[in-house]
């Protein structure tokens, strides 16, 4: 394809999907978003965008905006089961790294950013799935969706997630999401379930000896200010068999695995109403990112579990990128071959890294777990050094 494309198809209306399809309306091409959930709003759990991500944000001009509606996070301090603390990391961030960290609800960013993405002129479709996409010669690719209807454009942006279909196109025999073994459990109660305990702006977390839980502000709502995530082995259940049980029951399987860790856990636990549950999913590599004329970015590229927190902050890094290759005119290829180069070191090097993270929340015995918190204690220091390669990428200077 010679001409400069003048129109992107971009599948997944959730982080990547309107950042990538702002970028490419800042590149001068047109772009159409299709996602396939209805539109809906205050759905999701909480998340951390890191430094890195919101540089992007803030290209956006964004950022201010997310902070006012998130909670900055000043710290992430880590708790043995017992409640005695082992360490602390990333202090100080927006002096260090020129943006903070910053704790917000999931629905909050992705109305924030579809809102911008209409503000940018960028039309938005739901309850369009995806079914297959055709692209021959120099004909116009298009995309078929569940409910008979059709697009076409000049190239497609797969955003849609750790389970992507356009990932089934650009490699229809390729690897699966990898099933870490871990299962996710969160959501929101009120601040005042922390009672008199004063956390601040930090992040509380503890080591289980099987399993982990962590909580901290993520908006100034006094009803759901607060956001909790436990993780655990799965022990062969999924997130599907927990979510066909009742609220009640999935609380009464928190209370029996969290029983005697340190408050205010208890109390959150107690408190908890519309709890989510996920499969901690990754996808640690793919042979291609690309075919003809479709491109990955996000995690239907490199999803990685949440064990590092960079899983919503690569995607918009993606985007960001994407979008100024797109703006050099260069060849479709060429610009998906050089986004692909660019990209897929670090992501993969912060997947691993997650994947690493998240062993320290399996099973341990007794003395395993003592082991594990002391070794936590001497290496907290040195490992916040080696995380800093994350926070310090600056997209926007790329």
């Amino acid at each position: 394809m010679t001409r400069h494309p003048r129109k992107a198809l971009v599948i997944g209306a959730g982080i990547a999907g309107p950042v990538a399809a702002m970028f490419m309306k800042r590149a001068g091409i047109e772009a159409e978003i299709y996602e396939s959930w209805p539109y809906s709003t205050g759905i999701g759990g909480g998340l951390q965008i890191a430094p890195n991500g919101m540089h992007v944000l803030a290209e956006l001009g964004l950022a201010d905006e997310l902070i006012r509606q998130g909670s900055i996070a000043e710290s992430f301090d880590f708790y043995s089961q017992g409640g005695k603390k082992l360490g602390s990391l990333n202090h100080n961030m927006r002096e260090r790294f020129g943006q903070p960290a910053v704790n917000m609800c999931r629905a909050t960013l992705n109305e924030a950013l579809v809102d911008k993405a209409w503000a940018s002129n960028v039309s938005v479709f739901f309850e369009k799935r995806l079914v297959k996409i055709e692209d021959r010669g120099d004909q116009p690719v298009i995309a078929y969706f569940a409910d008979g209807t059709t697009a076409e454009g000049d190239f497609v942006i797969g955003a849609d997630g750790v389970h992507s279909a356009v990932r089934r196109h650009v490699i229809p025999d390729g690897p699966t999401p990898f099933d870490t073994g871990l299962i996710g459990f969160g959501g929101f109660v009120p601040r005042a379930v922390l009672g008199k305990r004063e956390i601040g702006q930090r992040v509380e977390t503890t080591f289980g000896q099987s399993g982990f839980f962590g909580y901290g502000f993520c908006s100034n709502g006094p009803n759901d200010g607060l956001m909790w995530w436990s993780t655990q082995p799965s022990h062969g259940m999924t997130a599907a068999a927990y979510r066909i049980r009742s609220q009640e029951e999935i609380r009464q399987h928190l209370r029996d695995f969290h029983a005697g860790w340190h408050d205010p856990i208890p109390a959150i636990i107690d408190a908890a109403e519309n709890i989510v549950v996920t499969d901690t999913l990754d996808v640690a590599t793919l042979p291609t990112w690309s075919r003809k004329r479709t491109v990955l970015i996000g995690d239907a590229a490199h999803a990685t579990s949440p064990h590092a927190g960079q899983g919503a902050s690569l995607a918009l890094e993606d985007a960001l990128r994407l979008g100024r290759l797109m703006a050099e005119g260069q060849e479709l290829s060429v610009t998906f071959q050089n986004f692909e180069l660019d990209r897929r070191p670090r992501a993969e090097k912060i997947v691993a890294l997650a994947r690493r993270n998240g062993n320290s929340k399996r099973e341990f015995s007794a003395t395993g777990a003592w082991i594990r918190d002391h070794m936590l204690k001497l290496l907290l220091p040195l490992s916040s050094k080696g995380m800093d390669f994350m926070y310090a990428y600056n997209p926007r200077a790329a």
